[in-house]
């Protein structure tokens, strides 16, 4: 995370603020841009503790009451004594659990896997990132769709191309699948590996881009080094690029795990928590008890419970990005340049030796969990995981013995077709769900329910389209998400600036603590903060307008920007903002002058964050719009499902019409939200 930057003397002849000779007692005492500051910090300062901190609290209270009728009854800690003999929590967490572990298992190996074939590879390399990032663009509402229809037992495409090639019933022959043709979501034993396969393919983009990021921060001369050294592919990976990723790769785990853990939208969309409580997450137990059934403290208590889980990866994550691996150098080359004394040697021994080995203690504790939970799911990905493996090492092994023999040329065209096999089912699995979404947008209802030239429209026609507006209110929709997304965007943008700077620039006592409040409060589920919020929205009147939306959406955008944005303005050189000082601005006008056209790629990369967010959000324009004249586009398409009738071609209509203009944004404004996460992600 971004430390505070110390501030450069004055120039002589500046406007800069008096030097410490000439500091007051209250500069002394709170810092010396104190009060700019303060004004810069308030706007987000309010919007998070009325939105974030005071809810949280306010839970907490609500967690030691009891619903009686009209009243709310203090029955102190017998909500969470319930939990205890309460099945569905425990079902509840378990799954969370089983769903967190796998997904990031799976997104670890394909992210690095993506990234590693993208990074040594020199034509084409930018269209095939802009490709394997569409599933992390589209909404989730559009993933669980097309997922949702391709993974249908009788009208989805998966159970058909699979019988069709002879897999499927091989499937069922490896005891994978019980039988066949498999109910992908319907059935106990597949509903979670589904889902999971879902979060996976939506989240291997994330980790892709991350990883590639990191790759490219270790230098070649390592890998240079190694090579001179006789090392082999597999050694250089070991011993140079894994551990030149492990911070990230540790960083990017423990994110998306607090994301994971937290996921409500895309299971409540795929599942519901089905069939019976197979997929239900301890946040689908929560919203359950506190929206469905009115009982307050018992939903609250829930999210409660599973605080200190989320605190510990909050914990983890805050230490991992406060390191700053610059520092360590010089602290490092002192330690070596003084004589080590013996009991020192011995403990700092013992210390790496602990810190080498609590990752291999993590795994085994974490695989015999897994083992426990779910041992129908762990010999399937373990048999899953196997498979990879082996054919890297078949393939690994074939290309160091064709290197050995000579045959150089031989090696490499094996290589090249490895790497361009792997590639290509890596674009399959990414690109299929979005081709068929595209081909049902403008098929025929006939041809649509006859499954005739199921992968090709014929003919091509824009009824969909036309029974869309004209049975639905989606016109309203996409003008509600609209407004909603705009203002939402510009409120974070015009906080997160003003926070960004002060947190970045200026100094001031407590800087380091609001930063970390700011990221604290970012990593917040959704789940902590959607039953308290909607209490007060009731308590205000603000349930089914749009304004519940507008006022309650930057508590996930607002937080990352700020943090985002912080990292960005400390990365601008201070000389520039020192020469426009000297030059008789004052510190306004700089940041007006100066900084914010500096920051632009920042600022792009923000708002394009923080409208994506806001177009894409589904947990709370669930919960507190009811009225179908004030929905957005997520909640109004999954309205468009009415128990078993699924009208798919106008799904897939709105779906591409959904997505249209976030993928637009996104091709446009990749090269400033690269720009922009670089400097901002990285440094901050």
């Amino acid at each position: 995370m971004t430390s505070v930057r110390p501030a450069p003397a004055p120039a002589a002849g500046s406007r800069t603020p008096p030097g410490a000779g000439s500091l007051t007692a209250t500069q002394r005492r709170l810092g010396r841009d104190w009060r700019l500051a303060a004004l810069f910090l308030a706007p987000t300062a309010v919007l998070v503790g009325v939105l974030v901190l005071l809810p949280i609290a306010w839970s907490v209270v609500t967690s030691t009451t009891e619903r009686h009728g009209q009243e709310s009854v203090f029955v102190g800690l017998a909500n969470y004594l319930a939990l205890i003999d309460d099945r569905q929590f425990h079902t509840g967490v378990v799954n969370s659990f089983v769903f967190t572990a796998y997904a990031e298992i799976f997104k670890v190996v394909l992210g690095l896997g993506a990234a590693l074939l993208l990074h040594h590879r020199r034509r084409g390399r930018a269209v095939l990132a802009g490709l394997l990032l569409l599933p992390w663009v589209v909404p989730t509402v559009v993933t669980a769709f097309s997922w949702r229809s391709l993974l249908d037992p009788i009208f989805g495409s998966v159970n058909l191309l699979l019988t069709e090639s002879g897999i499927g019933p091989l499937l069922v022959t490896l005891h994978l699948v019980d039988s066949w043709p498999a109910g992908w979501l319907s059935d106990a034993s597949l509903a979670m590996p589904s889902v999971i396969g879902v979060n996976v393919w939506k989240g291997v983009p994330f980790f892709t881009v991350a990883f590639l990021a990191g790759l490219k921060a270790i230098p070649a001369d390592l890998y240079e080094a190694a090579t001179v050294d006789g090392a082999s592919p597999w050694q250089r990976f070991v011993n140079v690029t894994l551990p030149g990723l492990r911070h990230v790769i540790t960083v990017t785990v423990t994110l998306s795990s607090i994301w994971t853990f937290n996921n409500f939208d895309l299971i409540w969309l795929l599942t519901q928590g089905g069939p019976g409580n197979a997929t239900a997450p301890y946040v689908l137990v929560a919203y359950s008890k506190a929206i469905l059934q009115l009982q307050y403290g018992a939903g609250a208590a829930v999210t409660l419970v599973m605080l200190p889980v989320i605190g510990g990866l909050v914990f983890l994550l805050v230490r991992l990005l406060r390191r700053d691996a610059g520092n360590d150098l010089p602290r490092l080359r002192a330690r070596r340049a003084r004589p080590a004394r013996p009991r020192r040697v011995w403990t700092a021994r013992r210390v790496t030796a602990a810190r080498r080995a609590l990752p291999w203690v993590i795994t085994a504790v974490v695989t015999a969990l897994l083992a426990w939970a779910s041992p129908d799911i762990f010999w399937k990905s373990a048999v899953v995981l196997g498979v990879l493996a082996l054919v890297l090492a078949v393939v690994g092994r074939v290309v160091s013995a064709l290197a050995a023999w000579g045959r150089s040329r031989a090696s490499s065209v094996v290589s090249g077709l490895g790497r361009g096999l792997a590639l290509a089912l890596l674009l399959l699995f990414v690109l299929a769900p979005l081709y068929w979404i595209a081909v049902t947008a403008f098929k025929s209802e006939g041809q649509i329910v006859m499954r005739a030239n199921d992968l090709w429209p014929t003919p091509w026609t824009t009824q969909q389209f036309t029974d869309l507006f004209a049975t639905k209110p989606f016109g309203r929709w996409y003008v509600n998400t609209l407004l909603v997304s705009a203002a939402s965007t510009a409120a974070a943008l015009v906080c997160a600036a003003l926070a960004g700077y002060a947190l970045a620039r200026l100094r001031f006592r407590g800087a380091q603590n609001f930063t970390v409040t700011v990221l604290i409060t970012y990593v917040m589920p959704g789940a902590l903060l959607f039953i308290p919020l909607y209490q007060l929205l009731i308590g205000v009147r603000l349930t089914d307008s749009l304004w519940s939306l507008v006022v309650t959406y930057p508590t996930f955008t607002l937080p990352f920007a700020t943090w985002l944005l912080t990292g960005y303005f400390a990365s601008i050189p201070v000389e520039l903002e020192e020469a426009a000082l000297v030059d008789g601005c004052t510190r306004l006008q700089a940041f007006g002058r100066v900084m914010l056209p500096l920051a632009k790629p920042g600022l792009l990369a923000v708002a394009l964050f923080t409208l994506t967010n806001a177009w894409n959000e589904f947990l709370f324009a669930f919960v507190f719009i009811t009225k179908d004249e004030y929905k957005t586009l997520p909640v109004g398409m999954q309205s468009m499902i009415v128990g078993d009738v699924v009208p798919q071609g106008q799904l897939a209509a709105a779906s591409l019409l959904v997505s249209i203009p976030v993928v637009v944004m996104y091709a446009f404004g990749q090269r400033f939200l690269t720009e922009g996460l670089t400097a901002g992600a990285v440094k901050g």
